[in-house]
């Protein structure tokens, strides 16, 4: 399997090369050449591990199979406490699909647990003995997940960069404890738009490549504009169809739906490559918060980044710049010149409209809605009242728009994407209790009005120091990567 950019077909790279460098040199994202089709049946028999390592396989064909076989199974096994791709049932047939059981409870653990893995291997597949340097933009979630997955790993370097201000406390602490000493973290003044285009720019500044090599050293990148953060991500559909199938709730073919509270559109994106292998997913439903570009888009064919931004409740969504939706804009049109033409529009002008046809088959696939700030707490509290079901408030965007998109005999699966003890003011508030300021004692609280217990990884933060407290501006993220030495 080969992989070309997304703005020059003729770029063309194997898995391997694709993972170590993260972004194509023009800035074009990589995409694998084919879909490849699947036994479905078959992969609904196997366990997470195991479907795991046969899905990944299809895309990265210079890997070994005994390599992912294992790398899988110590991957999604004891650090996802037995519930990699649990599905619960909540209402009817509504289900969550809780991807928060890893280690930095949110769902980016089951990309960047595995991606180290394969970054190290794919190094090895090169034969390349430099310096990996990684630099990584979050909105909240991806930053601890990638700190997480790449701490003290050899040969790697990571700095983070989150807008100051822009995740929730806990989120922050996540970031500010880590321990390692590969590791940096630093708040970025702006929001997440702000702190992505700086680490892009880097990305494209030929310079600072060549003055890098001198030393050794190459850049890569831990967000899902790396393939190696995508192809993990597929498999969790997959595994929400077989327990669905094991529970008698569907028969084999049965159509499912998806709904995906969306920032980045990398995880929902996954959700289309699962359909195109083979799985039978019907709608795959993009939920937005209040920054509703996406919504926009999807309904009119016109993307628009220039546009008021809001901080909400869930943070993690708090995008007006979504990088993956120009995967899925390459595969609906085929054509690399097309692409690039619209990334231009998007860079120079703020915006870009697709072609009616282009805008038509995007919408055979995906459909899409919004929830506001007082729409997310009700839910919030409508689904732990009725449904005893506590969920964090980027779920609560999901579960929203999935009741107003649910299709009459279609289970709807909602994508439940970071623990509520992650946002534990905002779920307390939700809940009609009065918040007090500080987070830790949030969490005891939501712990003692709901019987739930918080993840015992976000309790523990209260007693970890503080490692990490420098504020830069966006454009000091090139003199970050440039203060690195081999």
């Amino acid at each position: 399997m080969q992989f070309f950019s997304t703005r020059d077909q003729n770029r063309k790279v194997t898995s391997s090369e694709a993972i170590a460098q993260g972004l194509s040199n023009e800035g074009g994202l990589f995409v694998p050449e084919s879909f490849p089709q699947v036994d479905v049946k078959a992969l609904c028999e196997l366990d997470y591990p195991a479907m795991a390592a046969a899905v990944i396989k299809e895309y990265l064909t210079d890997y070994s199979q005994d390599f992912l076989t294992e790398a899988a199974h110590k991957t999604y096994g004891e650090a996802f406490g037995g519930k990699a791709g649990y599905l619960a049932p909540v209402e009817g047939d509504t289900y969550a699909l809780e991807l928060w059981h890893g280690p930095t409870c949110a769902f980016k653990d089951y990309a960047l647990q595995l991606m180290p893995k394969l970054l190290v291997e794919a190094k090895k597949n090169l034969g390349r003995t430099e310096k990996t340097l990684i630099l990584v933009a979050t909105s909240g979630d991806t930053g601890k997940a990638a700190l997480d997955g790449y701490h003290d790993i050899p040969g790697v370097e990571i700095a983070v960069f989150y807008p100051t201000g822009g995740t929730s406390e806990i989120q922050r602490l996540q970031m500010a404890t880590q321990e390692g000493a590969n590791v940096a973290v630093y708040a970025v003044r702006g929001n997440f738009d702000d702190a992505q285009t700086g680490v892009k720019k880097v990305f494209g500044d030929t310079a600072i490549a060549a003055e890098l090599a001198k030393r050794n050293i190459r850049l890569s990148s831990a967000n899902s504009i790396n393939w190696g953060r995508l192809v993990p991500q597929i498999v969790y559909y997959f595994a929400a169809y077989a327990q669905l199938l094991k529970a008698g709730r569907i028969t084999f073919g049965d159509e499912v739906d998806f709904c995906v509270p969306t920032g980045n559109f990398g995880d929902i994106l996954a959700g289309y490559y699962a359909k195109r292998m083979g799985l039978p997913v019907g709608k795959l439903v993009c939920a937005s918060n209040e920054n509703n570009v996406l919504t926009d888009f999807l309904t009119t064919g016109t993307y628009t980044a220039k546009r008021e931004f809001f901080k909400t409740t869930s943070p993690s969504m708090d995008i007006l710049v979504s990088s993956n939706l120009e995967r899925l804009l390459y595969h609906v049109t085929g054509s690399d010149a097309e692409v690039a033409g619209l990334m231009k529009s998007l860079a120079e002008t703020g915006s870009y409209t697709v072609r009616p046809e282009t805008l038509a088959a995007i919408q055979e696939n995906f459909s899409c809605g919004w929830s506001s700030e007082e729409e997310v707490a009700g839910e919030i509290r409508v689904r732990y009242e009725k449904d005893n079901y506590l969920c964090d408030t980027h779920t609560a965007v999901a579960f929203h728009v999935a009741a107003q998109k649910k299709r009459e005999g279609v289970p709807m699966v909602v994508l439940s994407t970071a623990s509520p003890f992650k946002f534990p003011r905002s779920v307390l508030e939700a809940l009609g209790r009065t918040a007090p300021e500080n987070d830790f004692e949030a969490m005891q609280q939501l712990e003692a009005a709901t019987a739930h217990t918080a993840p015992a990884s976000l309790a523990a933060l209260r007693q970890k120091p503080e490692r990490f407290n420098t504020v830069i501006d966006p454009a000091q993220i090139a003199e970050v990567a440039l203060g690195y030495q081999e």
